[in-house]
């Protein structure tokens, strides 16, 4: 093997792609970045009977969301193409059939029916893990029991058949995992797995051997849901004479409470996403996405590389070009990551807060209300608010008051700040302000502190009822700087309004 760095990301079109899936994509991605290796995305579809419209799609798109751009694909191409598995069936036969000549394969012609029957009568006779092996084949229907010319009879007439690993028994399987160290396996325990399904098309295992040794791939980062397929694939490595890759299977990933793999419908049940983007069954059902719910791919992405690995310091916030340059498997966790959804939104936090007005402003200018604000006041709204929120689209909740006038005032404030006094308190103030030539924060301000001393009173009787009058709640950003955005006129109005509505 070259000493090339080349890993793939092999999702099936059986549905979304769930965190998990994505966290493995993102591993992959990031030792190959940081090796200067290849990223390749391989669709392996050969479980036709599970495949879902739309399915593949997703799975492009989420990935492109992420940031993720392989080097090599279906839709970019290679040299080492195709590369969506079903479109490969004529390397697989050529490859299969060598298998059968070596003896290291054999055709099966048990129907499913007959395989079910024989292992619930295996279940009344207190055999209740019966499995197709070393240890069973010579009672079942196959190429190693029948005669050759039975064999051939039943292949020229088209019977249907499987074609299955010719397990030895009483042999060490050893494979060297780099997150888990060195792993040893009994062939005795293995049962002959199916390689080859009766629709002609390769199961997982076979096709997943035979397209890494052609793709030269070096590393095969996976689930740990994989590690007990590998003493299988160590063997079919040994059938064929190939140096098998390097592997690491990574931990998974776990509920918020610890107990049990995070699943695709726990998001759903529990109230946060578990999904890079929308999924639409077809019944209807919408499953959220994170993208939709408004996080920011690069906050996710942080997340996501922190579910399983650490770079060995507290640094949490680590952009795409700095995980790229941190990475490495050996720092991979091999117990399982607890999903903390709180964790998950101070990661976006931290990601709107140190991003961009205009980034920001982009993100929800399609849904703003009309509204006679400059890009320049926008941005500013942005600036006032993004301290305060955790996605962009709470902009428009938080700083609703920024485009319409308050409906409500919060009563906590109102029972707790407005008395008898308070209307006119504010309307000696709004006196003040209607008068003010230059209307910025600063002078606002300076007008406000000078109104206090004047009047000899004390800031808590006049800020936050003045913060009511012009927002309807109780706290938020600067009130000089919102009321500079709002603009001498309608803060006055909004004085005029309070007074009569809350007095009423």
């Amino acid at each position: 093997m070259n000493n090339e760095i080349r890993v793939r990301f092999a999702p099936s079109p059986t549905g979304p792609l769930h965190i998990g899936g994505v966290r493995t994509a993102l591993y992959n991605y990031l030792f190959a970045k940081h090796n200067n290796g290849t990223f390749i995305i391989r669709i392996e579809d050969t479980d036709q009977t599970r495949f879902v419209d739309g399915a593949e799609k997703y799975i492009l798109d989420a990935l492109a969301w992420c940031g993720m751009t392989p080097d090599e694909a279906t839709e970019i191409g290679g040299a080492y193409g195709p590369y969506t598995q079903s479109k490969r069936r004529e390397i697989y036969k050529t490859h299969i059939d060598q298998l059968i000549t070596k003896g290291h394969a054999y055709y099966a012609f048990d129907t499913a029916q007959e395989i079910e029957a024989k292992r619930e009568e295996q279940k009344t006779l207190g055999n209740l893990n019966w499995q197709y092996d070393a240890s069973t084949r010579g009672s079942m229907r196959n190429s190693l029991t029948l005669n050759n010319i039975t064999t051939l009879e039943l292949l020229d007439s088209g019977y249907p058949y499987t074609i299955r690993a010719n397990i030895i028994p009483g042999e060490t399987i050893y494979f060297e995992d780099i997150i888990r160290g060195g792993v040893s396996v009994q062939s005795d325990i293995l049962d002959d797995k199916v390689l080859y399904k009766s629709d002609g098309l390769p199961t997982y295992h076979f096709a997943n051997i035979v397209d890494d040794h052609l793709m030269k791939i070096s590393h095969v980062i996976r689930g740990e849901e994989w590690l007990p397929s590998t003493a299988l694939h160590t063997l079919l490595y040994s059938y064929f004479g190939w140096e098998k890759p390097k592997f690491a299977h990574l931990p998974l990933i776990l509920k918020p409470d610890g107990k049990g793999k995070l699943s695709k419908r726990d998001g759903d049940q529990m109230g946060f996403p578990v999904f890079p983007l929308n999924w639409t069954t077809t019944n209807g059902d919408v499953f959220a996405g994170f993208r939709e719910q408004g996080y920011l791919p690069e906050a996710f992405i942080n997340m996501l590389a922190l579910l399983g690995w650490n770079p060995g310091t507290e640094q949490e916030i680590i952009g795409l070009d700095e995980l790229i340059q941190l990475f490495s498997l050996e720092k991979v966790n091999k117990s399982g990551a607890r999903f903390d959804p709180d964790k998950t939104k101070w990661f976006q936090q931290q990601y709107v807060k140190n991003s961009s007005n205009l980034a920001l402003l982009e993100q929800i200018v399609h849904r703003l209300p009309k509204n006679e604000y400059d890009q320049a006041q926008l941005e500013k709204i942005v600036e006032l608010l993004k301290e305060r929120i955790v996605f962009p689209q709470d902009i428009l909740t938080q700083g609703i008051y920024f485009f319409e006038e308050p409906k409500f005032y919060d009563e906590k404030t109102v029972s707790k700040k407005w008395n008898n006094t308070s209307s006119d308190i504010l309307q000696k103030f709004s006196l003040k302000l209607k008068d003010l030539n230059n209307f910025k924060a600063a002078q606002i301000e300076a007008t406000f502190h000078g109104f206090l001393e004047n009047e000899e009173l004390g800031l808590g009787q006049v800020m936050p009822i003045l913060r009511l009058a012009l927002t309807g709640v109780g706290s938020g950003p600067q009130i000089f700087e919102i009321a500079e955005i709002l603009g001498n006129k309608t803060v006055y109005e909004r004085i005029q309004q309070a007074i009569n509505s809350i007095n009423a």
